[in-house]
């Protein structure tokens, strides 16, 4: 450690405050390391903890390539003794072509009162053929004492025989010191005890771990300052996040002098969660310029976010920092002023370096500047001192305060600000539609749609059964629709949402309906608002029908 920095962590703990910012231009300075950090993915283990989480083997092996693709050091794969997919994940693995990381088997030290060599967990992470193993141990007392019901000393040996076994095939060993952070609080000595063990063991890395998620910020710095003073061996860190610290404690650890973190892809795990790697990458790479992926790998950060999440079948968070769909949307009239006269005012970073991308969301909270931002993105004409952007202000305004919500329903937006240029024309035009449901003694309930209306200068009268009214309305239009164009048969709802807007006036209540359809290419979200929840649902139908419809004739034009 450098005098200034050695200086500047004293006089912190004299003022009692221990603040990073303070300390991070002197500690970058400190060598070299902060340049190598090597980033260690555990979704596939630690992610696949997670609440709603089940991935197949065919799930973790498209995620295995889609990290590699991003650069990432390691892939941890799971652990090969506890369950038969983890074994065929395994073997499966070794046919991947990985071009950055490589595949890590995990495990724990050997079970007490058992020969290593003859411990089953033991021999199944060799089994893997990995080049590299990570074992876990006890660095808390309370945990050998409590869990393991063995003598501290046992413990040690625990970690001495695994590591120096498993360096005797050959392999190299990353060590995971759980619970490192409570133990080393509550008993520094013991938990530095066991971390010696396993450096002079022939532990490639030591990584310290969070793992109840628990600790601040200003805890993991100074207890990984007290560690790097006295062991060789580079250092890692886990960090869980039930404190909501996770991506913070990594950051930090980095400043303090570890060169290796491990994170799961959006944060997945068990309980709260772990280090959310998209994060980690991010602030590493944009706030403390380190090369722990390349720049052109960052830019396809939300897509690989995005991607994880729709194999764990969870919804990508739209507030996710960096990259969620919020995460570079402006609402307030004020903010979309000032950042289309300069991003940085309300951006601390250029979305597409991440790659994602500014929104300008349209609400009664919006100004002139929203319409017209909102305007040029959609390719119209609308000048910001024109009475036409006053009037669509006005319109989105009063039907917001009816219960509209159009920043979640852009389609519907588009069609509503083209209607009010005059430069939309209805690809058709209800005369009327009626639907029935009939509920037969034992028998299920059935709904008919019955839809008259013009299209093309032809009234088309059809109808259609469907498994609901809105599917029945669906479907009625779709076959009505289908000569003139056969193009809708790409398109299909995927998801249908209804929120009762008071809910004081209980059956009579206005409902507002959010329609999303999708095609090959896009999606889009549509709404609804009525007291009628089919007119409400016809409303959305509609306009998702006619975004379609738009969207390939602009593409023909």
């Amino acid at each position: 450690m450098s005098p200034s920095a050695t200086f500047n962590i004293k006089a912190a703990k004299r003022h009692n405050s221990f603040t990073l910012c303070a300390l991070h231009f002197k500690l970058r300075n400190e060598g070299d390391n902060m340049n190598r950090v090597k980033l260690y993915d555990t979704t596939l283990r630690d992610g696949a903890q997670s609440e709603g989480i089940s991935f197949t083997v065919s799930d973790k092996l498209r995620i295995a390539s889609k990290v590699d693709a991003l650069g990432l050091g390691y892939i941890e794969g799971g652990w090969p003794g506890s369950n038969p997919k983890d074994m065929e994940f395994f073997r499966k693995a070794k046919h991947l072509k990985l071009n950055n990381s490589r595949v890590v088997a995990f495990g724990s030290t050997r079970r007490a009162r058992t020969k290593v060599s003859e411990d089953a967990n033991v021999n199944a992470l060799l089994k893997t053929d990995t080049e590299i193993i990570t074992i876990f141990g006890k660095s808390w007392d309370l945990h050998v004492k409590e869990v393991l019901k063995v003598t501290l000393d046992e413990n040690l040996e625990l970690i001495e025989d695994t590591i120096k076994y498993l360096k005797s095939k050959g392999r190299k060993v990353f060590y995971d010191a759980e619970h490192f952070f409570d133990g080393y609080i509550r008993n520094p000595q013991y938990a530095l005890k066991t971390v010696s063990v396993a450096e002079k063991s022939g532990a490639d890395i030591v990584i310290l771990c969070d793992t109840n998620g628990g600790m601040i910020t200003s805890e993991v710095f100074k207890v990984i300052r007290d560690v790097r003073e006295k062991l060789k061996v580079p250092l890692g860190m886990h960090a869980h996040n039930d404190s909501d610290m996770a991506v913070a404690n990594s950051i930090a650890a980095v400043q303090a002098g570890c060169t290796h973190v491990q994170g799961t892809i959006n944060g997945y795990g068990e309980r709260c969660g772990n280090a959310n790697l998209i994060s980690v990458i991010a602030n590493l790479k944009t706030k403390l310029g380190i090369d722990c992926i390349s720049d052109i790998s960052l830019r396809e950060l939300s897509e690989a976010s995005k991607f994880v999440s729709e194999i764990a079948n969870l919804r990508h968070m739209d507030n996710q920092p960096f990259v969620g769909n919020s995460a570079f949307a402006h609402k307030g009239g004020i903010h979309v002023d000032a950042i289309l006269k300069n991003p940085v005012t309300y951006e601390h970073i250029e979305p597409t370096k991440v790659g994602n991308r500014r929104r300008v969301l349209i609400s009664e909270l919006s100004g002139k500047s929203s319409i017209t931002a909102k305007a040029k993105e959609l390719d119209l004409e609308l000048k910001k001192d024109t009475d036409r952007a006053k009037k669509i202000l006005n319109l989105v305004q009063n039907m917001e305060h009816k219960g509209y919500h159009f920043e979640v329903a852009e389609a519907s937006l588009e069609l509503l600000m083209k209607r009010a240029k005059k430069e939309f024309k209805d690809f058709f035009k209800l005369q009327d539609f009626r639907v029935i449901i009939e509920k037969r003694p034992k028998g299920k309930i059935t709904s008919e749609a019955t839809i008259k209306l013009k299209v093309k200068g032809s009234l088309e009268h059809t109808a259609s059964l469907g498994d609901g009214p809105v599917n029945a309305l669906d479907n009625a239009l779709r076959k009505a629709l289908k000569d003139f164009y056969p193009n809708l048969s790409q398109m299909h709802l995927s998801d249908y949402k209804v929120r009762v807007l008071d809910e004081k006036e209980g059956t009579a209540a206005k409902v507002r309906v959010l329609i999303q359809s999708q095609d090959k290419k896009d999606s889009w979200w549509t709404v609804g608002v009525s007291e009628n929840i089919i007119e409400a649902s016809w409303e959305a139908l509609v306009d998702s029908v006619e975004y379609k419809l738009l969207k390939d004739s602009q593409k023909q034009s």
